[in-house]
């Protein structure tokens, strides 16, 4: 099943994450992912609920998963950096597909410098432990790619990332 174009960027993931069964979204507190977790928490079909660390997040969705319960993790780019050892030893090293959405902050203007240097050295953590990995960028792409990654993930059984670039998700001033 094919998600129809959504007006927004995070009713485009919804869309997705519903078409693929995922069900339980976990999230660390984000700005940028506010509209997407009140839309999720909105939605009678998804368990959305705030976790203190992203590792929870991981761990909660790689336990669903081995239940039976399709999910992402969702968080911003600097929580990413506490990441690759729960990837790499639980998702990875058991063949979990484990979803992680992560707001890209880092890169066009950013004034955080701890932002960026986690934002340079995502994708390379990703290459490196072989975890698939999309930048959405335009709306109209945005949950073509979101299902289809989520489709590879579980019919691979393992880990997918999508990154949510600032070009999707910037409010216009």
């Amino acid at each position: 099943m094919t998600t129809p174009a959504a007006a927004t960027w995070h009713g485009a993931l919804l869309a997705a994450f519903k078409a693929q069964e995922l069900r339980l979204l976990p999230y660390v507190p984000d700005n940028v992912l506010k509209p997407l977790i009140a839309a999720a928490e909105a939605d009678p079909f998804f368990t959305a609920f705030p976790v203190a660390r992203e590792e929870e997040a991981v761990g909660i969705v790689a336990g669903g998963v081995m239940a039976g319960m399709r999910g992402a993790a969702l968080m911003q780019t600097s929580g990413f950096a506490t990441l690759p050892n729960a990837l790499a030893s639980l998702a990875c090293a058991f063949q979990i597909p484990v979803v992680t959405v992560v707001s890209e902050r880092g890169t066009l203007g950013e004034f955080n410098p701890g932002q960026a240097i986690v934002c340079r050295t995502m994708r390379p953590i990703l290459d490196s432990m072989g975890i698939e990995h999309h930048t959405l960028t335009r709306l109209d792409e945005a949950g073509f790619i979101a299902e289809r990654a989520l489709k590879q993930a579980f019919a691979t059984r393992w880990p997918a990332c999508l990154i949510l670039s600032p070009l999707l998700t910037a409010r216009p001033q």
